[in-house]
């Protein structure tokens, strides 16, 4: 947690995705070619009130770098004293989560419910910084946050310059609005607008779902990087392809073999970092979200939920690099339940 990172159009971010940025699926990530990767959120209060939970989703590694620890929380007093822990800790990147759009994240007050509150945000992310300073190496904070709350309430050009004279380092937007959740188009028009108005760099997110999207986005908005959410989901090769795009070299082909091989890894990673029963189950609900576009998922499926240990779910994985594409223009499905 050492590394000083740069961002910059060719280093692609993962973006902070509840229940899936965790360690392993990061550091898969990155043997595709991902820069800086975010953790998942993580409750600012459960931190100050210890909840086991919380260990699971800052774990990391000295492999594991630049990682970026998102906090999500609405309550100045417990952010004073978690980020001096974690600082104390070796963690030196942050990000403060303006955006999650998920209810049970509203209605504690956080996420992009911060946007009706633009005081508050701005203290918050005050507070991130001073205490991310404190850092032997000097720490870094970034923001992510939407256009507005409610649709034709834009505030996020306001909101990027106050955060600028704050001290902020980045900022990142996904641009809709909180009550849009992810319905409709990400309008990144607005990215182009926020990049003119801030001298700091700007991270795009929304509606990336492939890399052809993303060196588009890129070239339309002028942006610094692009953070991969959904479309890193379904395919973690995902950096692989956006950075052959931008050199202009041959692309990965997504057949079942370099499928195979995701899930091979990945099933090795979660095995290393975790190893536990309840990972196990988290990874063989995972696999058939990457088979995704390949014919037999349903029997891959079925032969998933019966194995009861980690070599009967290589074995049953092993399938995938046989598996003969269905219909490889089919878009994403969308997943409304995710933070990015």
């Amino acid at each position: 947690m050492t590394q000083q990172f740069a961002i910059t159009p060719d280093a692609p971010w993962l973006a902070p995705l509840a229940g899936y940025s965790d360690l392993p699926f990061r550091m898969l990530s990155r043997s595709y070619g991902c820069g800086p990767a975010c953790s998942e959120m993580v409750s600012v209060k459960g931190m100050a009130f210890k909840n086991s939970g919380t260990r699971r989703l800052i774990a990391t590694c000295p492999e594991d770098d630049p990682m970026i620890l998102q906090l999500f929380g609405s309550e100045a007093q417990y952010f004073h004293p978690v980020m001096e822990k974690l600082v104390s800790m070796g963690y030196r990147n942050f990000d403060l989560n303006a955006g999650c759009p998920v209810r049970k994240v509203l209605k504690s007050g956080s996420g992009v419910q911060l946007m009706e509150d633009l005081d508050k945000l701005v203290e918050l992310a005050a507070i991130m910084v001073e205490k991310a300073r404190q850092h032997p190496l000097g720490g870094r904070v970034g923001v992510k946050f939407r256009l507005g709350f409610n649709k034709g309430e834009e505030v996020f050009l306001d909101l990027a310059r106050r955060l600028e004279d704050t001290g902020v380092d980045w900022v990142t937007l996904h641009p809709r609005y909180g009550k849009q959740m992810f319905a409709g188009q990400a309008d990144w028009a607005k990215l182009a607008e926020l990049k003119r108005t801030v001298s700091i760099p700007v991270i795009g997110s929304g509606d990336l779902f492939s890399a052809e999207a993303g060196v588009r986005c890129l070239d339309e908005t002028g942006i610094d990087a692009v953070m991969f959410a959904r479309g890193a989901l379904f395919d973690p090769s995902i950096f692989a392809r956006f950075i052959a795009l931008r050199k202009g070299t041959p692309l990965p082909v997504r057949d079942g073999a370099l499928l195979s091989e995701i899930v091979r890894e990945h099933i090795r990673l979660t095995r290393l970092f975790e190893g536990d029963t309840r990972s196990f189950r988290k990874i063989r609900s995972i696999i058939p979200r990457y088979a995704k576009g390949l014919k037999g998922i349903r029997a891959l499926r079925a032969s998933l939920l019966e194995c009861r240990d980690w070599e009967d779910l290589e074995r049953a994985a092993a399938v995938i690099r046989d598996l003969e594409p269905a219909d490889p223009e089919a878009p994403y499905p969308l997943v409304d339940d995710l933070c990015q």
